[in-house]
């Protein structure tokens, strides 16, 4: 048996796995602080904190002493800032916090090849640009830093003690040289970093630790027991549906959105906002377009309307579509494909009579319309492919996946244990670096739970061509 762990953003998962299939499941839900506009924080002590929680329910269903072996996996792009006692300095900032706009700027001027070298042009989500704020912004902490780690690698140092990320997960912070997959001391130095700060990189399933006695006690795994490396959530949960080989690719509906294409070679598209970032597996690459808002709107709106997300999606489901306003689900401004940190949400087109419903309507279109431009911004890449997998929390949702399928113009596969897809996929990895897994076995695909198939709805294109434009009008506003 093998236990995967994932730091998200909204909540800690945890699941123990056979190898193949989800035995039992847990999480803990985590709040955000957002002390100031455009800031996300969380302490990366509560991520800790809800780790041990959700195992401890977690071990109310199974015995964690027959767990085998551990594997991590969390939201990427996160600042952990720890002082010389391996404590963190402060919040970690978030990848959705959107302060270091100006350090993305003066970064691009200094390096214009960034995108070439690191996959992606500079912005203020990546951990990098972090650095250079805390630098300008908090000198008396910068200064006190003696390591920086991403979220999940700070629930590893917990456990096992050691200092370690992975390829995927190292990808998403702008220092590493994807094609070398190695840290760039050029991208190091002109963001104020020096790499002995930066944790050791391995391959997801390699193991950089094993539980040690105070997290035995903490947690109830069994002191000794092998953790991998694991993978940022992106990668761990293209491993979950088997998308570690080329032509495979899925979609992510939790807090953020990703639109992901496996392959076996470093293919940067950096003008596109098209993330080309190592995998966590060797001798592979992705290529992501990322939104800040993926099914997030939907739950916000809950949260204005006193809604469960799920009725949201239910209301949305029951309006004619004659009179749906248009919604920009821009809350805290957008990376794939237009990299505009500034732009916000809003909504155009209300009326005397729009109905809640209506309106829970236009935010779960625009959902998908996030998904139709992400498409778009792939070029051909797609072209061969005649299927994508969805998972995250929004996967639930028949309407959501209907729509994007309609908007994509590519069939959406929903799997088993498609909700926590992160998590499982760090099992799997687990399960790889004890040997019970090979590496081709992560290209297994699972078995299909339901299809959804593009439909002919005009109505809905000509609602899309409205939400492209006045994006277009909009951001010339801001």
């Amino acid at each position: 048996m093998y236990a995967g762990i994932d730091i998200g953003t909204s909540a800690v998962k945890v699941v123990c796995a056979d190898g193949m299939r989800i035995l039992a499941a847990a999480s803990v839900d985590l709040d955000t602080s957002s002390p100031k506009p455009g800031w996300s924080e969380q302490h990366p002590d509560i991520w800790w904190q809800a780790t041990c929680d959700a195992l401890r329910q977690l071990g109310g269903k199974i015995n964690l002493s027959d767990v085998k072996a551990i594997g991590l996996s969390g939201q990427m792009h996160g600042a952990v800032l720890l002082d010389k006692d391996q404590r963190p300095i402060r919040p970690a900032i978030l990848w959705n916090d959107s302060r270091a706009t100006s350090a993305c700027d003066q970064l691009h001027e200094a390096m214009p090849d960034i995108g070439q070298i690191a996959g992606v042009l500079p912005l203020p989500g990546f951990t990098a640009p972090k650095i250079m704020w805390l630098k300008q912004n908090e000198p008396e902490n910068y200064n006190r830093i003696s390591s920086i780690l991403l979220p999940k690698d700070y629930v590893g140092l917990r456990l096992h003690g050691e200092l370690a990320t992975d390829t995927s997960d190292a990808a998403g912070t702008l220092w590493l040289d994807q094609a070398e997959r190695a840290w760039s001391d050029t991208v190091a130095a002109a963001t104020g970093v020096n790499t002995s700060w930066l944790p050791h990189v391995v391959d997801g399933h390699d193991i950089v630790g094993t539980i040690t006695p105070q997290s035995a006690a903490d947690t109830g795994f069994r002191v000794g027991v092998p953790i991998v490396a694991g993978g940022g959530d992106a990668a761990t949960g293209a491993v979950s549906l088997g998308a570690a080989e080329p032509g495979r690719g899925f979609i992510s509906l939790g807090t953020s959105g990703q639109l992901f294409v496996a392959g076996r070679a470093y293919k940067p598209n950096p003008e596109r906002y098209v993330h080309a970032f190592a995998h966590t597996l060797p001798d592979r690459w992705y290529q992501m377009a990322a939104m800040l808002n993926g099914a997030r709107p939907i739950s916000w709106i809950g949260g204005q309307l006193d809604l469960p997300a799920a009725e949201v999606v239910a209301l949305a489901e029951t309006v004619n579509t004659d009179r749906v306003p248009i919604f920009l689900p821009y809350l805290t401004g957008e990376r794939s494909p237009h990299g505009d940190p500034h732009i916000r949400a809003c909504f155009f087109g209300l009326e005397d009579a729009t109905t809640r419903a209506e309106i829970c309507r236009s935010v779960v279109e625009a959902v998908a319309f996030c998904f139709a431009d992400a498409a778009e911004s792939f070029g051909d890449t797609l072209s061969n492919l005649s299927e994508l997998a969805a998972i995250g929390g929004g996967s639930r949702s028949d309407l959501l996946l209907s729509l994007i399928a309609t908007v994509t113009e590519k069939s959406i596969i929903r799997s088993n244990g498609a909700d926590s897809g992160p998590a499982m996929g760090s099992a799997k990895l687990a399960a790889c670096g004890d040997g019970a897994l090979g590496i081709a076995d992560l290209g297994v695909q699972p078995p299909k739970k339901a299809a959804f198939e593009p439909e002919a709805m005009p109505a809905l294109f000509e609602r899309l061509h409205k939400f492209r434009s006045l994006y277009q009008t909009i951001r010339t506003e801001v």
